[in-house]
């Protein structure tokens, strides 16, 4: 099948500046930026540079591609994402997962900054993401399927690898870290939720919530690309009456369990 001219031209120059396989794609959510310094870097790409490469305007969110080694393993990191609530199509928002799956990424490990739902959380937890609910967002397969990546009607019985949240499980209790496990439900943002919508979600099923991820999951998954997902909880949506959360709140409380974040990340990649 043809690729789409865009992503053709994308991909190009890319291999031009770094012309190895990888392996495995990341992509670092709001405030974590700081796992770049476990990479042994060897190529950065602005997003700007790169050609139909949507630009970030979040902050948190550097924008630019990351090349180099984990553990002897080739990867590419996103640090910075898109999202929908910035303007960009839900298509676009998921271009680089298309381009990561054209440099030869077959797994990838994902992100992101979420309220927590579940009244057993707190601010600080990580969360593995086992499954999510994607109602609220606009699906990015709408429109002309590509079948250069996969088919009309992708499964999505199993978005999140169980194999993968497995190894998870096992790498944070091998680390001593705890970490809950849950159903992560995206919204588009750019509001927080209120207060009856946080407990609608629960009510509906959800833990965490979110503005990102389930649209580069599912282009993921319909590419044929493993995924797993890990959640930090930067505040907590079902809260006393006088709490409010900011945005320079979440950023802060993702840079403070980042570490253990990224020890997990990090030795999972080493496992895959």
């Amino acid at each position: 099948m043809q690729i789409p001219e865009n992503l053709e031209q994308a991909v190009a120059f890319i291999k031009k500046a770094y012309n190895h396989p990888v392996q495995v794609g990341l992509v670092l959510g709001s405030g974590l930026g700081n796992f770049i310094k476990e990479i042994n870097i060897e190529k950065e790409i602005s997003y700007t540079d790169i050609p139909h490469f949507p630009a970030s305007t979040v902050q948190g969110h550097s924008g630019k591609l990351i090349f180099g080694e984990i553990a002897g393993k080739k990867i590419v990191a996103m640090a910075g994402r898109f999202h929908f609530y910035e303007g960009y199509p839900a298509s676009e928002v998921a271009f680089p997962i298309r381009v990561m799956k054209l440099l030869g990424v077959h797994t990838l490990l994902i992100s992101n900054a979420a309220g927590g739902v579940n009244t057993n959380f707190k601010v600080g937890d990580l969360m593995i993401i086992t499954d999510h609910i994607s109602f609220a967002t606009v699906n990015p397969l709408i429109g002309k399927n590509d079948e250069a990546f996969g088919p009309r009607f992708p499964d999505m019985s199993e978005p999140y690898s169980k194999e993968l949240v497995q190894k998870g499980k096992q790498i944070a209790k091998q680390l001593n870290i705890q970490v809950k496990e849950g159903i992560y439900f995206g919204v588009t943002g750019p509001t927080f939720e209120t207060r009856a919508e946080y407990k609608m979600i629960n009510l509906l099923g959800g833990d965490a919530v979110g503005m990102s991820t389930v649209q580069e999951v599912i282009v993921a998954v319909h590419a044929g690309i493993k995924v797993f997902g890990m959640s930090v909880i930067t505040d907590i949506g079902i809260r006393e009456e006088e709490n409010i959360i900011t945005h320079e709140e979440v950023l802060q409380a993702a840079a403070e369990a980042e570490p253990k974040f990224s020890a997990i990340f990090k030795e999972l990649v080493k496992a895959i």
